[in-house]
């Protein structure tokens, strides 16, 4: 075991977190590694991103979810921030990364996912449990934890899943 940003050994909480996140972009890995180009390509219904961008998406967000999960644990709000910054972010995304090959977003799922674990891990108990204001949530005073646990630890398999529906739903289509 290591020791956390305060010196103390890694929780079993974070651990868990961080356990959690590896576990979830591994899966999405594994899936991408598995796709075709023509499937890596395929934009996804009700959201026309494609499938490559999606997965190029969620390595990208890591640093960010984290950065504002560490002004959680540090007692900080997170101020100014809505859902139409994070749309506008997303979009901007997209159109800049339209042909983004699959070693690059597999690169880097596997390098700010790695990175992402190992901030977790460093995180005590009494960070995850710091709370402050986060304007995403209409200010509510939420932990760090569930800023990890909403944002970074979530978003492979929220992604995941859709991604897996809507090949699934075009094979079917083919099929009938």
């Amino acid at each position: 075991t290591g020791t956390n940003t305060g010196g103390a050994p890694i929780t079993n909480r974070s651990n868990a977190l961080a356990s959690r996140l590896e576990d979830g972009a591994r899966a999405l890995m594994q899936f991408a590694e598995s796709l075709t180009l023509e499937e890596w390509k395929t934009k996804v219904p009700g959201d026309g991103r494609t499938v490559g961008v999606i997965v190029h998406h969620v390595a990208t967000m890591y640093p960010l979810e984290i950065k504002l999960a560490y002004q959680l644990a540090a007692g900080e709000p997170i101020v100014g921030v809505t859902w139409n910054d994070v749309h506008a972010i997303n979009a901007g995304h997209a159109t800049t990364f339209a042909d983004v090959s699959k070693a690059e977003a597999l690169h880097l799922l596997k390098e700010n996912s790695t990175a992402a674990a190992a901030a977790i891990r460093s995180l005590s108990d009494a960070q995850l449990d710091s709370a402050a204001g986060i304007s995403l949530n209409a200010d509510a005073p939420l932990t760090c934890q569930f800023m990890l646990e909403d944002h970074a630890v979530r978003h492979s398999y929220h992604h995941l899943a859709k991604l897996v529906a809507a090949l699934s739903a075009k094979a079917s289509a083919r099929a009938a």
